[in-house]
């Protein structure tokens, strides 16, 4: 009983909560009675199969949708009804499945431009140019852990498409995030930038947590410490990889046969 009892003291905070979170458009339900703890420090995939609802999650978990029942909790503070801008600057940060970065400006301004606003630049439009140097050294710190030490100088418009993702990644870590939710991030990638990715997901969540939508298994089994299944809006399974990769249920949703 003693060594059980410390075992849960010593379990990660939760950060991010959702209890009984619903989404429904007209008499469509894409999300029923969703119950998520994201854990700091943790990387939490969220998989199922096409249509099972996991990017409305996201929407609502960030404040891009409203629920239409349920609630969400983020460190300690409840949000159901918090715009999403505001959501941002207390610490719950985003991507995006389609790469969101100035393609005519370099590595160093793209991820300069988000440096701005925590650093308490973004609304002093009459500032001049060289007043950015004083982001520099943050930003290259920035740029080096990501691996784009050699782009610095480079056009965003000239990467290729993964080290426009791993820009990205950058630009969000830019903001600081407490919690980091991530669309799809190897989505389009070849195998090289999937394993560059993985590993910079890996640093990442030492320090803060995780949450991703990703469709390749390879990279959930890989790197997540917990993984909640969708299917048609509701939760199918829950647990590590091990556990809901083995659940009859899940092979089914994925496959079409237990057998699989």
């Amino acid at each position: 009983m003693a060594l059980a009892a410390t075992a849960k003291q010593e379990e990660p905070r939760v950060v991010l909560s959702a209890r009984g979170l619903s989404k429904s458009f007209g008499a469509f339900m894409a999300v029923k009675n969703v119950d998520l703890d994201v854990r700091h420090a943790h990387v939490h995939a969220l998989i199922g199969p096409n249509g099972a609802g996991k990017t409305t999650v996201f929407n609502l978990l960030t404040k891009f949708l409203q629920p239409t029942a349920g609630s969400i909790t983020f460190m300690g503070t409840d949000i159901t009804k918090t715009p999403p801008d505001r959501i941002a600057r207390m610490g719950l940060v985003r991507s995006f499945q389609i790469s969101a970065v100035f393609p005519h400006l370099t590595v160093l301004d793209n991820v300069r431009v988000a440096l701005q606003r925590p650093n308490g630049l973004s609304t002093q439009f009459w500032l001049p140019l060289s007043s950015l140097d004083r982001l520099n050294a943050r930003a290259d710190e920035l740029i080096e852990s990501v691996g784009l030490k050699r782009e610095r100088n480079a056009l965003a418009a000239d990467l290729s498409y993964g080290r426009k993702r791993v820009l990205e990644i950058a630009t969000t870590l830019a903001l600081d995030p407490k919690v980091l939710l991530l669309d799809e991030p190897m989505a389009g990638m070849g195998q090289e930038d999937i394993g560059t990715v993985s590993n910079i997901i890996r640093e990442v969540a030492k320090t803060r947590a995780v949450l991703m939508v990703e469709h390749n298994l390879s990279v959930v089994a890989d790197i997540c410490h917990h993984v909640t299944v969708l299917q048609r809006g509701e939760i199918l399974a829950e647990g590590d990889y091990a556990t809901v990769s083995q659940d009859p249920r899940v092979r089914t949703a994925y496959m079409g046969t237990e057998e699989a």
